[in-house]
């Protein structure tokens, strides 16, 4: 799972007759990885219906996955990778031995270097926003700069930059990424702008940081 746009999109609670449109739309305006949630209502048949329209370098999962069952039926319905709330090590070896990346999530030093060990493709530090945000994430980064690392929760447009910074390698976005309002009136068009202003933010920073 190759991210060049180091954003996951995280839908959750979309309907399904929306979904696909919100996929496609946010695919076409840059955005490389989308997951949604295991506990949106028919979140299996909306990944299940759409995995095969899913063109090269772009990545369709499930979230909020926690437990060896959710990892099943996800996996059952086609997702490209796996995202955990927290960290379940039964999770990410039911992925290792599906060949399905897992982004498990971990919030302590020790749970984020358990993750990790676990032979996780990613931490996901998660509240990452309550625990201080980039700041936290530099911390962990003293002892762990080895490990990637991706925040989610809290992540905006006024803290995306000293995120890179602190040195995550993604974050995980929802509705400031999509658009809380679009999401509402199921605005494809307004959609994919929020979806391109993020996506060219992220791209600036990156330059600025090479």
């Amino acid at each position: 799972m190759d991210l060049s746009m180091p954003v996951i999109g995280i839908l959750r609670g979309v309907e399904a007759t929306f979904f696909e449109g919100v996929v496609e739309t946010a695919f076409d305006s840059g955005l490389q990885a989308i997951e949604v949630t295991m506990n949106t209502p028919g979140g299996t048949d909306m990944v299940e219906r759409c995995r095969n329209k899913i063109g090269d370098g772009h990545y369709l999962g499930m979230g909020t996955v926690c437990t060896q069952e959710d990892a099943s039926r996800a996996i059952d319905a086609g997702a490209m990778f796996l995202v955990t709330p927290q960290f379940n090590h039964e999770v990410v070896a039911h992925g290792v031995q599906h060949g399905i990346p897992v982004i498990a999530g971990g919030l302590t030093p020790t749970e984020v270097y358990d993750a990790w060990s676990s032979r996780a493709a990613m931490v996901k530090v998660f509240p990452c926003g309550a625990m201080g945000g980039p700041d936290y994430i530099r911390d962990l980064r003293g002892p762990f700069d080895s490990l990637p690392l991706a925040a989610v929760g809290g992540v905006n447009h006024e803290n995306l930059q000293a995120y890179f910074e602190a040195g995550v390698q993604a974050v995980g976005v929802s509705t400031t990424l999509f658009g809380k309002q679009a999401l509402a009136e199921r605005d494809l068009s307004g959609i994919g702008k929020n979806v391109k202003k993020f996506t060219s933010s992220i791209e600036n920073i990156l330059q600025g940081l090479e």
